[in-house]
């Protein structure tokens, strides 16, 4: 029977080190986020205009 040794394997980085993916996917976030509180805001503007 023969025996295996079972050594541990280096991690891989998963992509590059500056991540331009992951600072694409943050930043898109970052703007919907800020488009719909925009959203809101204005909503809230009109609804508040209705009543004047």
């Amino acid at each position: 029977m023969t025996t295996h040794r079972i050594t541990p394997r280096a991690a891989k980085p998963l992509a590059d080190p500056n991540r331009p993916v992951e600072r694409a996917v943050t930043a898109t976030l970052v703007l919907g986020v800020l488009a719909g509180l925009g959203w809101i805001a204005g909503m809230i503007y009109t609804v508040a205009g209705w009543s004047l």
